[in-house]
């Protein structure tokens, strides 16, 4: 027990030494770090604010900014409070430089990645809110950081890339609008000039369509067993695929209710009897139609 006493004695002593001489500084320290964080969240609403309303900078570089910032003012913050607690803060960033060599040959990738974000950033090959298309994944971007890009895809998941992919390879960029490409089947014995004209009142009455540039429509291609009607009009990119599902009915109806006719598929098949062969063939074989 005297032993047991003699120990709780002696850690207290040494608390209190600890507390009389480091006390006041970790007090200071803690401050700093209080000030300092709330100085840094203060200053990058301001200036986050100040970009949106007064300049014209993309989402993404103003977010890089910001976070520049915020990066700045916290590392001023520990550094100030790291010496405060009497932390050799010149030893330490000098040991740090030393160790960054191999740091940096252990993060190739990170670093690769980096300096692609930094050339999409300044070079902008696309913006948040375009899409695009690259590496044979497509999608809406809805957020580009220093070491990756994010796209939404048309069914809402997310894909992220990382920079370094992205940098040096053929990218496609949709911009802020998409063209629909519908194609739908009418009779040869339609009225041709009314089918483009029904389906050209039915898609100027979407208000998502735009009015510029103007939609594309007409006769696409003859087949087997209709003339093909291609309507092709641009959407902003978020309305893409409602404005499709919705301009399929819309036009099918409007062409039903317009007495436009659009023919299921047929097949004409003509049956000659292996005896007379060819000769029947010649002069008119039966004619079997299949609808």
């Amino acid at each position: 027990m005297n032993h047991v006493s003699a120990t709780l004695t002696s850690l207290k002593t040494t608390l209190v030494e600890f507390a009389v001489r480091y006390g006041f500084q970790i007090l200071g320290a803690s401050v700093i770090v209080f000030v300092g964080f709330k100085t840094a969240g203060y200053l990058t609403r301001m200036l986050d604010t100040w970009l949106e309303k007064k300049t014209t900078i993309d989402v993404a570089l103003r977010s890089l900014i910001v976070r520049l910032l915020r990066f700045a003012v916290v590392g001023a913050t520990i550094v100030i409070a790291a010496e405060k607690i009497g932390v050799p803060v010149a030893s330490l960033i000098a040991g740090l430089g030393v160790a960054g060599v191999g740091i940096g040959l252990a993060m190739q990738g990170v670093l690769s990645n980096l300096i692609a974000g930094m050339t999409i950033f300044f070079l902008k090959p696309f913006k948040v809110g375009e899409y695009i298309d690259v590496l044979k994944e497509h999608g809406e971007v809805v957020d580009i950081t220093l070491f990756s890009t994010t796209l939404r895809h048309t069914d809402q998941s997310l894909i992220v890339i990382p920079n370094r992919q992205i940098s040096g390879e053929i990218l496609h960029n949709y911009g802020t609008k998409r063209q629909l490409d519908i194609e739908i089947g009418i009779a040869y014995a339609s009225d041709i000039g009314k089918a483009i004209d029904v389906a050209t009142e039915t898609v100027l009455a979407d208000p998502r369509v735009l009015k510029e540039p103007a939609p594309l429509i007409g006769v696409r291609k003859v087949g087997d067993s209709a003339l093909t009607v291609s309507v092709r009009p641009w959407v902003p990119v978020p309305e893409y695929e409602q404005t499709l599902l919705s301009l399929y009915r819309a036009i099918f109806e409007a062409y039903r209710e317009h007495g436009v006719d659009v023919p299921h598929p047929q097949r004409e098949i003509r049956v000659i009897h292996a005896e007379t062969g060819a000769a029947r063939a010649v002069l008119g074989a039966p004619v079997v139609k299949v609808n």
